[in-house]
């Protein structure tokens, strides 16, 4: 035990469930295996990346087993034994010492909580006195709705030789510095909070337990070495360009990660109800992890041919299984996006594409040509003189009543739908020729008034609905998958 150390980087491993969200060993033993291949220093499976609540103490022991067994000593694993109640707690620790779990992290009680530090001192001291294994003190108020006073942390680590860690996954740097200042030479302090990775390493802590480790890994790994070696500058670029990504992941738990593992070939599933695609992540939010893993180089581009009339245009396309390697039938496309609906800034684009002389070119001329009062279509361009490919018209969804309106719809909007557009092209999403024409409508609530909101969010919505346009999504299937949880459920279909 007193050989334990609690460094590095370590995934909190999702759970892959099946379609009937029974646990899939085969695709956990597999992904066991991939993730200790980039170079990860520790696992830790039934955290709450690992929908550990949702799950009976039965099926997490059998996690556990598996974990334990497939890592077959290649790196500590940590087995999350957390529950409601002490005893409940002391019995799963008890397993996971018994199957061989290096330590054990445990997170204060939820749900049925102590009312203040005693209560929670009482637990831990319970726990160690009944099992002899290295023991993770887990704060996450987010989760259990109350901190693990710093005063209760420093006493336990004082009393038990069996405390060796502490995983703080509250985001907060206040606190974290005052573990730190308290504990942070008696034991191994890591961050649990995927955007505040650099900070908390740069204060001294020991390493990271993240849900995104999952999914990134090796970009947490750089990051680690650099700071080590005092390469600072690197190190601060390095998590800049994961802090969106890390930003979605935090706000959507286990969903997060199981999409960006799906979307690179593991079969992870989805995450158990009631956590559900369409709520928790939103359908924007879902293509968002996509586009973030594009950028990293995650998704590898592939040969993709756009069927055009004239003739045939092939690009190289970030792509996954649900993108077709040919895209044809350009008579008319449609795509739709939602972002951002709980604002004022909310967008929402229907989007329309066909070839120029199909019906959605007869409808952009007509546009054009006879617009309607307060709802006049806009030539979508990028700088004076200077319009997009494929040609795009702009139109209004709510009338635009006065300059403030217009300001707003054609200002900032428009000019977030042709960047849109020109990235589009650039990512290899959309042809760049004059063959195909695209009719947006684009929806500015009446009483927006952030500017750079409203060109962020019509930018994403723009982006979705073109994609979601030329890969023909979501397709029948997709909807039928999803008819409970949809944005617009079919719930009549059988």
């Amino acid at each position: 035990m007193s050989g334990f150390k609690l460094e590095g980087v370590l995934p909190a491993i999702v759970t892959p469930f099946d379609k009937h969200e029974e646990f899939n060993e085969e695709a956990f033993r597999t992904l066991i295996d991939w993730l200790i291949e980039q170079g990860i220093t520790g696992i830790v499976p039934c955290g709450t990346t690992g929908e550990f609540s949702l799950m009976t103490q039965p099926e997490r022991a059998k996690v556990i087993e598996a974990c334990v067994d497939q890592v077959n000593g290649r790196i500590p694993v940590i087995a999350g034994t957390g529950d409601t109640a002490t005893k409940l707690v002391i019995n799963a620790t008890k397993h996971a010492l018994d199957v061989g779990a290096d330590a054990a992290i445990i997170v204060n009680p939820y749900y049925m909580k102590p009312k203040g530090g005693k209560g929670i001192y009482d637990h831990y001291i319970n726990i160690a006195s009944a099992v002899d294994i290295p023991m993770i003190i887990y704060n996450i108020p987010v989760a259990t709705n109350q901190y693990i006073p710093w005063q209760v942390v420093e006493d336990l680590v004082d009393e038990l030789d069996t405390v060796k860690g502490m995983k703080d996954s509250s985001g907060d740097l206040k606190y974290f510095m005052t573990i730190l200042e308290k504990v942070g030479e008696k034991i191994d302090v890591v961050i649990g909070w995927d955007e505040v990775v650099l900070p908390a390493l740069a204060a001294g802590a020991k390493g990271m337990i993240l849900a995104s480790a999952n999914v990134i890994a090796p970009n947490w790994l750089n990051i680690y070495h650099k700071m080590k070696k005092g390469k600072y500058e690197e190190a601060r670029t390095a998590q800049k360009k994961l802090q969106k990504l890390t930003r979605h992941m935090v706000a959507t738990g286990a969903l997060g990660p199981k999409l960006c593992l799906n979307y690179l070939g593991h079969n992870v599933g989805m995450t158990r109800r009631p956590i559900i695609l369409g709520d928790t992540v939103s359908w924007e939010l879902q293509e968002e992890f996509r586009v973030e893993l594009e950028k990293l180089g995650m998704l590898k581009k592939k040969p993709i041919e756009f069927k055009l009339p004239e003739k045939p245009v092939t690009t190289r396309f970030n792509r996954v299984d649900i993108t077709p390697e040919v895209i044809k039938q350009f008579k008319l496309r449609t795509g739709e996006a939602l972002v951002d609906p709980n604002s004022n800034e909310v967008a929402h684009i229907d989007l329309l594409i066909g070839v120029i002389d199909g019906p959605v070119g007869n409808a952009y001329a007509n546009a054009l040509a006879r617009p309607s009062k307060g709802r006049e279509a806009l030539q979508v361009i990028l700088e004076p003189n200077l319009a997009v490919k494929p040609p795009t018209i702009m139109v209004p969804t709510v009338p635009v009543k006065g300059m403030r309106d217009a300001s707003l719809v054609y200002g900032p909007a428009q000019e977030a739908v042709a960047k849109a557009i020109v990235q589009c092209v650039t990512d290899g999403i959309l042809p760049e020729t004059d063959e195909l024409v695209m009719i947006a409508n684009v929806f500015v609530h009446p009483s927006a008034s952030r500017r750079k909101r409203v060109y962020i969010n019509n930018y994403k919505a723009m982006r979705h609905a073109i994609r979601k346009a030329v890969e023909g999504r979501p397709s029948f299937d997709e909807l039928k998958k999803n008819k409970d949880n949809a944005r617009h459920p079919l719930r009549e279909s059988q």
